[in-house]
Formats: C-alpha cells, sequence, structure tokens
C-alpha cells in the first residue's frame, strides 16, 4: 500500500502488516487441529486460497512451541510438485537432530532406522507441517501415512499436518486415497465468512493504531456492499487497497459505495474465479477432466456446444468441484 493513500486515510501501517484475525470459528479449528496432533495422525487443513491457512499454520505452530509438549518440524521445499518424501524425512532431520549438520544415511532403510530412531530419542510427540500441500503427488501423499506407521512402530509418534486448497481435501476423498483417506482428519477453515464486517472494523483499527474508526474510511453502504461480495481476508485487504487508492484520486473519504462497487471484479464470483480458488486452475482442470484448454476456455466464456458444456460440467460435480 503506497504511503499516500495510508496517509490520507489515517493509517500507520499497511493492511498486509495487520497480523492475525481470530474468529471463533479460528479458535474453536486451532484446539481441535492442535488435538488432533496430539493423537498422532495425519491432518489436512483445507481452504480456498487467501483464507488464512499459512496464517493460521503459524499461530498453531507459537502454540505448540509455547505449550513445549510437542516438536515442531517444517518442510520448507517451495515446489511441492517435486517433493517426495525423501524431501520430506530431510526436513526431519534438519529440525530434529541436535548437530548443526544432520548425517542423513543415504541408503534408505538405514535412513528410516535413523529417523526413527532420532524421533524416539527426542522423547516428545512430532509434527511435521506441510504448506501448499494440493501440489503433493498422489506417491507422496500415501507414503507419509507409512512414515507415520513406521515412528509409531518404533515407540514414538509422528502428527503429519497438510495445508492446501479444497482440492486437496477431495483428492483425499478419491476411492483411489481410500488406505490413507479414511484415516485422516480433515478440517475446513472458512477465512472471515460471517465476520466480513467485524475483519473489516479490526483491520482499520488496527492498522491506524486505534486513531481511526471504519467510519471515518468507508460509508456503511461501501462496507455492507464489501461484506456481501468478499469471503476471505486476501479478498477484502486487496479491494480496500483497491477502494482507497481510487478514493484517494478522487480526494474522497469515506469511501462510497460506487467507488466500493466500481473495485469490485464482474467476475468476482464466476465459475472460473470460484475454481481457481479452490485450486483448480486450467491445468489442473484440463488434466484431471481430459478436455483440451480451448473447450475450458469456452465453457468460461460460455461459448461451448451445450451437449458438451454440460458433459464437461457432469465430471466437474461428479469429482466435487464447486459449479
Amino acid at each position: 500500500m503506497r504511503n499516500e493513500v495510508m496517509e490520507f486515510y489515517g493509517l500507520k501501517r499497511s493492511l498486509r502488516s495487520a497480523g492475525y484475525f481470530l474468529t471463533t470459528h479460528h479458535h474453536d479449528l486451532l484446539n481441535e487441529v492442535k488435538q488432533a496432533i496430539y493423537d498422532g495422525t495425519l491432518i489436512v487443513l483445507s481452504g480456498v486460497i487467501g483464507a488464512g491457512k499459512t496464517a493460521a499454520l503459524t499461530q498453531l505452530q507459537e502454540r505448540l512451541l509455547e505449550e513445549d509438549r510437542i516438536v515442531v518440524s517444517t518442510a520448507v521445499s517451495v515446489e511441492k510438485n517435486r517433493v517426495a518424501l525423501g524431501t520430506l524425512i530431510t526436513a526431519l532431520f534438519c529440525d530434529l537432530s541436535t548437530e548443526k549438520e544432520p548425517r542423513i544415511p543415504k541408503s534408505g532403510e538405514l535412513r528410516d532406522r535413523a529417523l526413527r530412531a532420532l524421533v524416539k530419542k527426542r522423547k516428545k510427540p512430532v509434527v511435521l507441517f506441510i504448506d501448499d500441500a494440493h501440489d503433493l503427488h498422489r506417491n507422496t501423499l500415501i507414503a507419509l501415512k507409512r512414515l507415520i506407521e513406521l515412528v509409531k512402530g518404533g515407540g514414538a509418534r509422528l502428527s503429519i499436518v497438510l495445508a492446501g486448497h479444497p482440492r486437496l481435501r477431495n483428492e483425499m476423498q478419491d476411492p483411489a486415497m481410500e488406505e490413507i483417506g479414511y484415516r485422516t482428519a480433515t478440517f475446513d477453515l472458512e477465512g472471515v465468512a460471517g465476520s466480513q464486517r467485524e475483519y473489516m472494523t479490526w483491520l482499520i483499527e488496527t492498522c491506524s493504531k486505534g486513531e481511526v474508526s471504519i467510519d471515518d474510511v468507508l460509508e456503511p453502504a461501501a462496507v455492507d456492499l464489501l461484506a456481501a461480495r468478499l469471503r476471505t481476508p486476501l479478498q477484502i485487504e486487496q479491494h480496500l487497497e483497491l477502494a482507497m487508492e481510487t478514493g484517494l484520486k478522487a480526494h474522497l473519504k469515506p469511501i462510497t459505495e460506487e467507488i466500493a462497487e466500481s473495485v469490485l471484479s464482474k467476475q468476482i464470483d464466476g465459475v472460473e474465479a470460484t475454481l481457481t480458488r479452490h485450486g483448480y486452475t486450467s491445468k489442473v482442470l484440463t488434466e484431471m477432466l481430459r478436455v483440451k484448454p480451448s473447450e475450458l476456455k469456452a465453457l468460461f466464456r460460455h461459448d461451448l456446444p451445450a451437449d458438451r458444456a454440460r458433459d464437461i460440467k457432469e465430471q466437474m460435480l461428479a469429482a466435487g468441484l464447486p459449479v
């Protein structure tokens, strides 16, 4: 956010740096996930793009570290679609070993035995956090269940938390993934749905350090409009910034409903945008549905012949896609 925009509306820092907004849903969800971690299992935390999954993981990790009852490990590899089980085991060695440069046996058998001994040596349950897990290969997901069993067989306890788009949740519920799907605890992060007004109020008050209220920045009608059309923290932050930039150009505050309307995309609730927020990009959809990219584009433009459009939508519905 530009400094001149912040100064005009009385903000001391940008909206993106406000911190973590804890709703009753978030509070209850974090407690439930934490209990599942102590139970020692495979856990999926699902949420659309911008719902706050990464922020929730950070909050959860901070709580676990404060309580000091469990050892926290985090996989930091960026290209999750290339991550195999060996990379995740390396993450565990790096976080659990007391050595500066952990020695990881090259032999798979020796490596697995060494990991099991290392977890047991820490004398506490261990949890491995994996963000953007929707990009993990199915074989890697299945292997994680076996990794948990490996550690359990050595008299220790390992939980794995997978955070990702709803596509990950649907993937785990696929009949072909029954081996691990039925053994997975799944939790849905709802963003700030139902608390949009409270979130906007909190954002403005937090970023102005209490010197500015929501009424100073947005007219009530503008707040109503944004609250009705937006669902996630990311959406709200983005559109508030756009509205403030537009309001500055007009030298206008509070921001009117007309300005708020002007920054909202007409396609924000469209099928393509909805699918993307759930993790179904065009690339994923073409591979999943075995359709041509040109057909997919025509479907979203409503230019595809009715019979073909119906066939593709039926495939999407059967796969649990939000259409």
